[in-house]
Protein backbone atom coordinates (compact mmCIF):
# COMPACT_ATOMS: atom_id res chain seq x y z
CA UNK A 1 0.00 0.00 0.00
CA UNK A 2 2.88 2.41 0.57
CA UNK A 3 4.94 1.59 -2.63
CA UNK A 4 3.75 4.77 -4.21
CA UNK A 5 5.41 6.60 -2.03
CA UNK A 6 9.20 6.96 -3.15
CA UNK A 7 8.02 7.09 -6.92
CA UNK A 8 5.85 10.23 -6.16
CA UNK A 9 7.36 12.91 -8.13
CA UNK A 10 7.06 15.20 -5.30
CA UNK A 11 7.73 13.50 -2.53
CA UNK A 12 10.90 12.66 -4.61
CA UNK A 13 11.49 16.53 -4.61
CA UNK A 14 10.97 16.85 -1.24
CA UNK A 15 13.13 14.75 -0.58
CA UNK A 16 15.92 15.58 -2.52
CA UNK A 17 15.88 19.07 -1.54
CA UNK A 18 15.63 17.89 2.42
CA UNK A 19 18.81 16.36 1.74
CA UNK A 20 20.57 19.01 0.25
CA UNK A 21 19.48 21.50 3.18
CA UNK A 22 20.06 18.85 5.74
CA UNK A 23 23.66 19.38 4.54
CA UNK A 24 23.42 22.86 5.57
CA UNK A 25 22.93 21.78 9.56
CA UNK A 26 19.67 23.61 9.21
CA UNK A 27 16.27 22.56 11.16
CA UNK A 28 14.39 21.30 8.22
CA UNK A 29 10.85 21.68 9.18
CA UNK A 30 11.41 25.60 9.72
CA UNK A 31 14.27 26.66 7.50
CA UNK A 32 12.48 25.44 4.13
CA UNK A 33 10.46 27.83 1.90
CA UNK A 34 7.38 25.61 1.96
CA UNK A 35 5.62 26.95 -0.76
CA UNK A 36 8.07 26.47 -3.31
CA UNK A 37 9.07 23.04 -2.53
CA UNK A 38 6.72 20.77 -4.99
CA UNK A 39 6.76 20.59 -8.17
CA UNK A 40 4.53 22.45 -10.14
CA UNK A 41 0.38 21.50 -10.74
CA UNK A 42 -2.07 22.20 -12.89
CA UNK A 43 -4.22 24.25 -10.67
CA UNK A 44 -4.51 27.08 -13.34
CA UNK A 45 -7.17 29.68 -12.58
CA UNK A 46 -7.93 33.12 -12.27
CA UNK A 47 -5.98 35.33 -9.18
CA UNK A 48 -9.86 35.23 -7.36
CA UNK A 49 -10.27 31.90 -8.05
CA UNK A 50 -11.21 29.76 -4.45
CA UNK A 51 -11.54 26.27 -3.53
CA UNK A 52 -12.48 24.06 -0.43
CA UNK A 53 -13.06 20.62 0.19
CA UNK A 54 -14.55 19.78 4.13
CA UNK A 55 -13.85 16.26 5.27
CA UNK A 56 -16.69 15.33 7.92
CA UNK A 57 -15.20 12.29 9.35
CA UNK A 58 -17.99 9.78 11.48
CA UNK A 59 -15.56 7.75 13.62
CA UNK A 60 -16.66 4.28 14.88
CA UNK A 61 -18.08 2.96 11.31
CA UNK A 62 -21.52 4.25 10.68
CA UNK A 63 -24.38 2.09 10.13
CA UNK A 64 -25.05 2.16 6.18
CA UNK A 65 -28.88 0.35 6.50
CA UNK A 66 -30.00 2.87 9.06
CA UNK A 67 -28.65 5.93 7.34
CA UNK A 68 -29.93 5.43 3.35
CA UNK A 69 -33.10 3.07 4.00
CA UNK A 70 -34.57 0.96 1.05
CA UNK A 71 -38.33 2.72 0.61
CA UNK A 72 -40.01 0.58 -2.45
CA UNK A 73 -42.02 -2.03 -0.65
CA UNK A 74 -39.70 -5.17 -1.91
CA UNK A 75 -36.39 -4.17 -0.57
CA UNK A 76 -37.87 -2.20 2.20
CA UNK A 77 -39.55 -5.48 3.41
CA UNK A 78 -36.28 -7.55 2.90
CA UNK A 79 -34.20 -4.59 5.30
CA UNK A 80 -37.44 -5.09 7.70
CA UNK A 81 -37.15 -8.46 7.89
CA UNK A 82 -33.16 -8.93 7.93
CA UNK A 83 -33.41 -6.09 10.49
CA UNK A 84 -36.28 -7.52 13.04
CA UNK A 85 -38.95 -5.36 12.10
CA UNK A 86 -42.62 -6.03 12.58
CA UNK A 87 -45.31 -6.96 10.86
CA UNK A 88 -47.03 -4.26 8.58
CA UNK A 89 -43.30 -2.77 8.26
CA UNK A 90 -43.97 -1.26 11.62
CA UNK A 91 -40.67 -0.58 13.60
CA UNK A 92 -39.37 -3.49 15.42
CA UNK A 93 -35.58 -4.82 16.43
CA UNK A 94 -33.24 -2.47 14.30
CA UNK A 95 -35.39 -1.97 11.95
CA UNK A 96 -37.46 1.12 11.27
CA UNK A 97 -40.77 2.06 10.29
CA UNK A 98 -41.93 2.54 7.00
CA UNK A 99 -44.18 5.36 7.52
CA UNK A 100 -41.38 7.18 9.47
CA UNK A 101 -39.41 7.80 6.60
CA UNK A 102 -41.73 9.91 4.13
CA UNK A 103 -40.69 13.09 5.39
CA UNK A 104 -37.15 12.22 4.18
CA UNK A 105 -37.90 10.23 0.81
CA UNK A 106 -35.76 11.20 -1.80
CA UNK A 107 -36.87 11.80 -5.33
CA UNK A 108 -33.48 11.32 -7.83
CA UNK A 109 -33.84 13.40 -10.98
CA UNK A 110 -32.41 9.99 -12.60
CA UNK A 111 -33.94 6.75 -12.10
CA UNK A 112 -32.19 4.42 -9.90
CA UNK A 113 -30.90 0.64 -11.61
CA UNK A 114 -29.57 -1.43 -9.44
CA UNK A 115 -27.19 -4.56 -9.99
CA UNK A 116 -30.23 -6.42 -10.41
CA UNK A 117 -31.61 -4.35 -12.99
CA UNK A 118 -34.54 -3.30 -10.75
CA UNK A 119 -35.18 0.39 -11.69
CA UNK A 120 -38.07 1.56 -8.90
CA UNK A 121 -35.46 1.26 -6.06
CA UNK A 122 -35.79 3.96 -3.88
CA UNK A 123 -34.67 4.95 -0.54
CA UNK A 124 -35.04 7.08 1.97
CA UNK A 125 -32.36 9.17 4.81
CA UNK A 126 -33.02 8.76 8.71
CA UNK A 127 -36.07 10.02 9.84
CA UNK A 128 -33.95 12.58 11.71
CA UNK A 129 -31.81 13.83 8.85
CA UNK A 130 -34.29 16.38 6.63
CA UNK A 131 -31.71 18.94 6.40
CA UNK A 132 -30.04 16.67 4.21
CA UNK A 133 -32.92 15.29 2.77
CA UNK A 134 -33.90 18.67 1.46
CA UNK A 135 -30.88 19.73 0.25
CA UNK A 136 -30.32 15.77 -2.01
CA UNK A 137 -34.12 17.28 -3.37
CA UNK A 138 -32.85 20.50 -3.94
CA UNK A 139 -29.83 19.42 -6.26
CA UNK A 140 -27.53 20.36 -3.45
CA UNK A 141 -26.51 16.77 -2.56
CA UNK A 142 -25.54 13.68 -3.87
CA UNK A 143 -25.08 10.33 -2.64
CA UNK A 144 -21.88 7.92 -3.54
CA UNK A 145 -23.40 4.08 -2.60
CA UNK A 146 -21.57 1.26 -1.44
CA UNK A 147 -17.68 3.01 -1.17
CA UNK A 148 -15.45 1.83 0.90
CA UNK A 149 -11.19 0.99 1.18
CA UNK A 150 -9.62 -1.17 -2.07
CA UNK A 151 -6.56 -1.69 -3.17
CA UNK A 152 -8.33 -3.04 -6.53
CA UNK A 153 -11.86 -4.41 -7.42
CA UNK A 154 -12.84 -7.80 -6.14
CA UNK A 155 -15.93 -10.30 -6.32
CA UNK A 156 -16.63 -12.03 -3.28
CA UNK A 157 -14.79 -15.19 -5.20
CA UNK A 158 -11.38 -13.03 -5.34
CA UNK A 159 -12.40 -11.97 -2.08
CA UNK A 160 -12.59 -15.83 -0.67
CA UNK A 161 -9.38 -16.53 -2.98
CA UNK A 162 -6.26 -17.25 -0.92
CA UNK A 163 -4.03 -15.40 -3.65
CA UNK A 164 -3.73 -12.14 -1.78
CA UNK A 165 -1.48 -11.05 -4.68
CA UNK A 166 -3.81 -11.42 -7.42
CA UNK A 167 -6.48 -10.26 -5.15
CA UNK A 168 -5.10 -8.28 -2.31
CA UNK A 169 -7.45 -6.98 0.72
CA UNK A 170 -7.08 -3.58 1.96
CA UNK A 171 -4.85 -4.51 5.27
CA UNK A 172 -6.63 -5.15 8.42
CA UNK A 173 -10.48 -4.99 7.49
CA UNK A 174 -12.80 -4.29 9.98
CA UNK A 175 -10.39 -2.64 12.79
CA UNK A 176 -11.54 1.37 13.62
CA UNK A 177 -7.36 2.70 13.60
CA UNK A 178 -6.40 0.81 10.95
CA UNK A 179 -9.57 1.68 8.76
CA UNK A 180 -10.05 5.29 9.53
CA UNK A 181 -6.50 5.40 8.60
CA UNK A 182 -6.71 3.76 5.07
CA UNK A 183 -9.94 6.04 4.65
CA UNK A 184 -7.75 9.28 5.06
CA UNK A 185 -4.08 8.31 3.49
CA UNK A 186 -4.38 4.80 1.71
CA UNK A 187 -2.63 3.20 4.84
CA UNK A 188 -3.00 1.52 7.91
CA UNK A 189 -2.59 3.01 10.96
CA UNK A 190 1.19 4.92 11.58
CA UNK A 191 0.97 6.63 7.86
CA UNK A 192 2.40 9.93 8.04
CA UNK A 193 0.84 11.42 4.79
CA UNK A 194 -2.78 11.89 3.54
CA UNK A 195 -4.32 12.64 0.51
CA UNK A 196 -6.06 15.74 1.92
CA UNK A 197 -1.91 16.64 2.75
CA UNK A 198 -1.18 15.69 -0.68
CA UNK A 199 -3.67 18.22 -1.84
CA UNK A 200 -2.54 20.72 -0.12
CA UNK A 201 1.25 19.57 -1.78
CA UNK A 202 -0.17 20.75 -5.24
CA UNK A 203 -1.67 24.08 -3.94
CA UNK A 204 1.32 24.95 -2.78
CA UNK A 205 3.77 24.04 -5.42
CA UNK A 206 1.98 26.37 -7.50
CA UNK A 207 1.93 28.89 -5.22
CA UNK A 208 -2.23 29.39 -5.22
CA UNK A 209 -1.71 30.13 -1.56
CA UNK A 210 0.74 32.72 0.28
CA UNK A 211 1.72 30.63 3.48
CA UNK A 212 1.75 26.96 3.96
CA UNK A 213 0.40 27.07 7.57
CA UNK A 214 -3.29 27.63 6.30
CA UNK A 215 -3.72 25.54 3.67
CA UNK A 216 -4.55 21.83 5.88
CA UNK A 217 -6.86 23.23 8.73
CA UNK A 218 -8.23 20.62 11.43
CA UNK A 219 -11.20 22.36 13.86
CA UNK A 220 -10.71 18.22 15.13
CA UNK A 221 -7.25 17.59 16.58
CA UNK A 222 -4.22 15.39 14.83
CA UNK A 223 -5.65 13.95 11.63
CA UNK A 224 -3.66 12.49 9.18
CA UNK A 225 -5.86 12.95 6.29
CA UNK A 226 -4.19 16.70 6.13
CA UNK A 227 -0.85 15.52 6.64
CA UNK A 228 1.31 15.91 3.56
CA UNK A 229 5.28 16.58 2.27
CA UNK A 230 4.52 20.29 2.24
CA UNK A 231 1.47 21.05 3.28
CA UNK A 232 1.51 21.10 7.83
CA UNK A 233 -1.46 20.54 9.58
CA UNK A 234 -2.48 23.59 11.31
CA UNK A 235 -4.88 22.84 14.11
CA UNK A 236 -7.39 25.15 15.65
CA UNK A 237 -10.36 24.81 18.51
CA UNK A 238 -13.92 25.21 17.17
CA UNK A 239 -14.62 27.76 19.89
CA UNK A 240 -11.57 30.20 20.06
CA UNK A 241 -9.57 29.82 16.72
CA UNK A 242 -6.06 29.73 16.87
CA UNK A 243 -4.40 28.04 19.80
CA UNK A 244 -2.71 30.73 21.77
CA UNK A 245 0.62 31.07 23.33
CA UNK A 246 0.67 32.30 26.80
CA UNK A 247 2.62 34.19 28.12
CA UNK A 248 3.70 35.38 25.15
CA UNK A 249 0.29 36.91 23.60
CA UNK A 250 -0.79 38.10 26.94
CA UNK A 251 -1.26 42.03 27.05
CA UNK A 252 0.33 41.88 30.62
CA UNK A 253 2.41 39.63 32.79
CA UNK A 254 2.39 39.72 36.35
CA UNK A 255 0.29 43.35 35.52
CA UNK A 256 2.87 44.66 33.59
CA UNK A 257 2.56 45.71 29.91
CA UNK A 258 6.53 46.08 30.23
CA UNK A 259 7.24 42.23 31.08
CA UNK A 260 4.66 40.63 28.50
CA UNK A 261 6.58 43.40 25.39
CA UNK A 262 9.64 41.99 26.76
CA UNK A 263 8.55 38.00 27.01
CA UNK A 264 7.30 38.45 23.13
CA UNK A 265 10.50 40.37 22.13
CA UNK A 266 12.86 37.45 23.42
CA UNK A 267 10.51 34.70 21.69
CA UNK A 268 11.04 36.59 17.96
CA UNK A 269 14.93 37.86 17.98
CA UNK A 270 17.47 35.81 16.25
CA UNK A 271 19.91 34.03 18.20
CA UNK A 272 23.54 32.66 17.29
CA UNK A 273 22.65 29.12 18.64
CA UNK A 274 21.34 27.58 15.89
CA UNK A 275 18.69 25.64 18.30
CA UNK A 276 17.76 28.42 20.35
CA UNK A 277 17.37 30.27 16.49
CA UNK A 278 14.88 27.56 15.51
CA UNK A 279 12.73 27.38 18.63
CA UNK A 280 12.58 31.33 18.48
CA UNK A 281 11.59 30.28 14.49
CA UNK A 282 9.22 27.91 15.50
CA UNK A 283 7.71 30.33 18.05
CA UNK A 284 7.46 33.28 15.79
CA UNK A 285 5.81 31.17 13.35
CA UNK A 286 2.96 30.34 15.77
CA UNK A 287 2.39 34.06 16.90
CA UNK A 288 2.37 35.44 13.43
CA UNK A 289 -0.30 32.27 12.73
CA UNK A 290 -2.13 33.05 16.08
CA UNK A 291 -2.34 37.20 14.89
CA UNK A 292 -3.16 36.20 11.13
CA UNK A 293 -6.18 33.76 12.60
CA UNK A 294 -7.33 36.58 15.07
CA UNK A 295 -7.67 38.92 12.25
CA UNK A 296 -9.34 37.03 9.73
CA UNK A 297 -12.07 35.99 12.71
CA UNK A 298 -12.65 39.71 13.48
CA UNK A 299 -14.67 39.79 10.46
CA UNK A 300 -18.21 39.51 10.90
CA UNK A 301 -19.66 36.03 11.16
CA UNK A 302 -22.33 34.53 8.68
CA UNK A 303 -25.75 35.32 10.07
CA UNK A 304 -26.56 31.22 9.52
CA UNK A 305 -27.60 29.83 12.81
CA UNK A 306 -25.30 27.26 13.30
CA UNK A 307 -26.19 24.08 15.85
CA UNK A 308 -24.31 24.27 19.37
CA UNK A 309 -23.06 21.17 19.83
CA UNK A 310 -19.53 20.17 18.95
CA UNK A 311 -20.15 19.05 15.18
CA UNK A 312 -22.31 22.54 14.56
CA UNK A 313 -19.47 24.26 15.93
CA UNK A 314 -16.64 23.13 14.37
CA UNK A 315 -18.34 23.59 10.79
CA UNK A 316 -19.15 27.23 11.83
CA UNK A 317 -15.17 27.87 12.82
CA UNK A 318 -14.52 26.34 9.34
CA UNK A 319 -17.39 28.82 7.52
CA UNK A 320 -15.51 31.20 9.55
CA UNK A 321 -12.33 30.86 8.46
CA UNK A 322 -13.18 30.54 4.91
CA UNK A 323 -15.05 34.02 5.41
CA UNK A 324 -11.58 35.11 6.26
CA UNK A 325 -9.72 33.59 3.13
CA UNK A 326 -7.96 36.50 1.91
CA UNK A 327 -6.43 37.66 5.58
CA UNK A 328 -4.64 34.01 5.28
CA UNK A 329 -3.62 34.08 1.95
CA UNK A 330 -5.54 31.14 0.98
CA UNK A 331 -7.25 30.06 -2.55
CA UNK A 332 -7.27 26.37 -1.95
CA UNK A 333 -8.09 24.84 1.58
CA UNK A 334 -8.68 21.54 3.21
CA UNK A 335 -10.38 21.65 6.41
CA UNK A 336 -11.14 18.61 8.89
CA UNK A 337 -14.11 18.12 11.09
CA UNK A 338 -15.32 15.11 13.21
CA UNK A 339 -17.97 13.30 15.51
CA UNK A 340 -17.49 10.38 17.58
CA UNK A 341 -19.86 7.96 18.71
CA UNK A 342 -20.97 5.60 15.92
CA UNK A 343 -19.21 2.36 16.81
CA UNK A 344 -22.90 1.49 18.02
CA UNK A 345 -22.82 -2.28 18.57
CA UNK A 346 -25.68 -2.06 21.53
CA UNK A 347 -28.36 0.62 21.43
CA UNK A 348 -28.28 1.67 17.84
CA UNK A 349 -32.56 2.37 17.72
CA UNK A 350 -31.73 4.63 20.83
CA UNK A 351 -28.65 6.41 19.60
CA UNK A 352 -28.03 6.21 15.88
CA UNK A 353 -31.06 9.05 14.65
CA UNK A 354 -29.59 11.21 17.70
CA UNK A 355 -25.81 11.36 16.05
CA UNK A 356 -27.70 11.08 12.47
CA UNK A 357 -29.59 14.20 13.32
CA UNK A 358 -26.72 16.48 14.88
CA UNK A 359 -24.79 15.74 10.77
CA UNK A 360 -27.68 16.58 9.29
CA UNK A 361 -28.43 20.25 11.41
CA UNK A 362 -24.71 20.98 11.02
CA UNK A 363 -23.79 20.34 7.68
CA UNK A 364 -27.25 21.78 6.04
CA UNK A 365 -26.25 25.07 8.45
CA UNK A 366 -22.73 24.56 6.81
CA UNK A 367 -23.95 24.65 3.34
CA UNK A 368 -26.50 27.64 3.82
CA UNK A 369 -23.37 29.50 5.53
CA UNK A 370 -21.66 29.13 2.23
CA UNK A 371 -24.42 30.07 -0.21
CA UNK A 372 -24.78 33.19 1.98
CA UNK A 373 -20.89 33.95 1.57
CA UNK A 374 -22.18 33.36 -2.00
CA UNK A 375 -19.70 30.75 -1.89
CA UNK A 376 -21.80 27.56 -2.35
CA UNK A 377 -20.05 26.34 -5.90
CA UNK A 378 -16.51 26.62 -4.28
CA UNK A 379 -16.95 24.86 -1.08
CA UNK A 380 -18.04 20.84 -1.21
CA UNK A 381 -18.12 18.62 2.04
CA UNK A 382 -18.16 15.21 2.27
CA UNK A 383 -18.70 12.17 4.73
CA UNK A 384 -16.54 9.58 5.64
CA UNK A 385 -16.30 7.01 7.93
CA UNK A 386 -14.60 3.52 9.24
CA UNK A 387 -16.37 1.43 7.56
CA UNK A 388 -20.07 0.50 7.02
CA UNK A 389 -21.55 -2.20 9.67
CA UNK A 390 -23.64 -5.55 9.42
CA UNK A 391 -26.97 -5.27 7.82
CA UNK A 392 -27.99 -8.41 9.70
CA UNK A 393 -29.03 -7.54 13.52
CA UNK A 394 -26.81 -8.85 16.66
CA UNK A 395 -29.66 -8.20 18.78
CA UNK A 396 -29.37 -4.13 19.63
CA UNK A 397 -27.16 -3.31 17.17
CA UNK A 398 -24.77 -3.90 14.39
CA UNK A 399 -21.77 -5.20 14.23
CA UNK A 400 -18.44 -4.05 11.93
CA UNK A 401 -18.43 -4.05 8.15
CA UNK A 402 -16.71 -2.86 5.05
CA UNK A 403 -18.95 -0.85 2.32
CA UNK A 404 -21.56 2.29 3.24
CA UNK A 405 -22.77 5.04 1.55
CA UNK A 406 -21.96 8.32 1.81
CA UNK A 407 -23.06 12.00 1.08
CA UNK A 408 -21.32 14.97 -0.96
CA UNK A 409 -22.83 18.59 -0.51
CA UNK A 410 -22.20 22.07 -2.18
CA UNK A 411 -23.09 23.87 -4.87
CA UNK A 412 -21.03 22.29 -7.64
CA UNK A 413 -22.35 19.05 -6.89
CA UNK A 414 -24.23 17.17 -9.50
CA UNK A 415 -26.96 16.73 -7.00
CA UNK A 416 -30.55 15.10 -6.52
CA UNK A 417 -28.52 11.63 -7.96
CA UNK A 418 -27.05 8.39 -6.43
CA UNK A 419 -23.75 7.31 -7.85
CA UNK A 420 -22.73 4.18 -8.06
CA UNK A 421 -24.86 0.94 -7.64
CA UNK A 422 -27.69 0.36 -5.04
CA UNK A 423 -26.70 -2.60 -3.55
CA UNK A 424 -29.06 -5.99 -3.19
CA UNK A 425 -30.91 -6.68 0.43
CA UNK A 426 -28.79 -9.62 1.01
CA UNK A 427 -27.56 -11.27 3.95
CA UNK A 428 -25.26 -14.06 2.73
CA UNK A 429 -23.75 -17.28 5.03
CA UNK A 430 -20.22 -15.47 5.41
CA UNK A 431 -18.38 -19.25 5.27
CA UNK A 432 -16.36 -18.38 2.47
CA UNK A 433 -16.52 -22.03 1.57
CA UNK A 434 -15.79 -22.32 -2.39
CA UNK A 435 -18.95 -22.35 -4.07
CA UNK A 436 -20.29 -20.28 -7.11
CA UNK A 437 -22.24 -17.31 -5.57
CA UNK A 438 -25.10 -15.59 -6.74
CA UNK A 439 -24.98 -12.31 -8.45
CA UNK A 440 -26.71 -10.90 -4.91
CA UNK A 441 -24.33 -12.72 -2.61
CA UNK A 442 -21.31 -11.61 -4.70
CA UNK A 443 -22.09 -7.70 -3.18
CA UNK A 444 -21.63 -8.77 0.66
CA UNK A 445 -18.49 -10.86 2.83
CA UNK A 446 -21.18 -12.10 4.93
CA UNK A 447 -23.68 -10.91 7.59
CA UNK A 448 -24.87 -7.67 5.32
CA UNK A 449 -21.22 -6.62 5.21
CA UNK A 450 -20.89 -4.96 1.83
CA UNK A 451 -18.00 -5.47 -0.74
CA UNK A 452 -17.64 -1.67 -1.93
CA UNK A 453 -18.00 -1.30 -5.77
CA UNK A 454 -16.76 2.01 -5.79
CA UNK A 455 -13.24 3.06 -3.84
CA UNK A 456 -12.42 5.33 -1.50
CA UNK A 457 -9.92 5.94 -3.96
CA UNK A 458 -12.24 6.73 -6.91
CA UNK A 459 -14.55 8.78 -4.34
CA UNK A 460 -11.29 11.11 -3.44
CA UNK A 461 -10.33 11.52 -6.78
CA UNK A 462 -13.60 12.89 -8.33
CA UNK A 463 -13.00 15.40 -5.21
CA UNK A 464 -9.57 15.91 -6.51
CA UNK A 465 -10.35 16.22 -10.02
CA UNK A 466 -13.03 19.04 -8.90
CA UNK A 467 -10.28 20.59 -6.35
CA UNK A 468 -8.07 21.07 -9.76
CA UNK A 469 -6.16 18.14 -9.78
CA UNK A 470 -4.71 16.68 -13.34
CA UNK A 471 -4.99 13.58 -14.46
CA UNK A 472 -1.16 12.67 -14.41
CA UNK A 473 -1.35 14.29 -11.05
CA UNK A 474 -3.99 11.56 -9.72
CA UNK A 475 -1.61 8.67 -9.02
CA UNK A 476 0.76 11.11 -6.44
CA UNK A 477 -2.00 12.06 -4.40
CA UNK A 478 -4.08 8.63 -4.35
CA UNK A 479 -1.94 5.67 -3.86
CA UNK A 480 -3.96 2.59 -5.73
CA UNK A 481 -5.66 4.90 -8.22
CA UNK A 482 -4.54 3.11 -11.62
CA UNK A 483 -6.34 0.38 -9.93
CA UNK A 484 -9.45 1.75 -11.42
CA UNK A 485 -8.72 2.86 -14.69
CA UNK A 486 -8.83 6.07 -16.35
CA UNK A 487 -11.36 8.86 -17.21
CA UNK A 488 -11.65 6.80 -20.80
CA UNK A 489 -10.96 3.82 -19.16
CA UNK A 490 -13.01 0.96 -17.48
CA UNK A 491 -16.30 1.61 -17.80
CA UNK A 492 -17.10 -1.07 -14.87
CA UNK A 493 -14.54 0.66 -12.47
CA UNK A 494 -14.21 4.36 -13.77
CA UNK A 495 -11.79 6.79 -11.32
CA UNK A 496 -14.35 9.41 -12.01
CA UNK A 497 -17.52 8.88 -10.31
CA UNK A 498 -19.04 12.18 -12.11
CA UNK A 499 -20.60 13.79 -8.69
CA UNK A 500 -19.10 16.87 -9.03
CA UNK A 501 -19.67 19.28 -11.70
Amino acid sequence: MNSHDLHNPQRRAFLRRSGQLALTGTALPFALNLAAMGEAAAFNAPGNDYKALVCVFLFGGNDYANTLIPYDDANYNLYSTIRGGGSGQTAGGIALAKSALTPTLLSPSVALTDSQGQTTRQFALNPAMTGLAGLFNSGKMAVQLNVGPLVKPLTRTQYNSSDRVTNPRPPQLFSHNDQQSIWQSSSPEGSTVGWGGNLGDLALSNSLNSTSVFTAISVSGNAVFLSGDTALQYQVSSTNGAIKIRPATNSTVYGSAAVATAINNMLRENRAHKLENEYNAVTKRALDAEAAVTTALALAEPSTVFPTDSLGQQLKMVARLIKGRSQLGARRQVFFVSMGGFDLHDNLIRDHGGLLGRVSAAMTAFYNATDEMGLANQVTAFTASDFGRTLASNGDGSDHGWGSHHFVVGGAVNGKRFYGEAPPINVTDGTGSPRVYSAAEQWHVGQGRLLPRTSVDQYAATLAKWFGVTDAEMPGVLANINNFGTPAGRADYPWDMEFMA
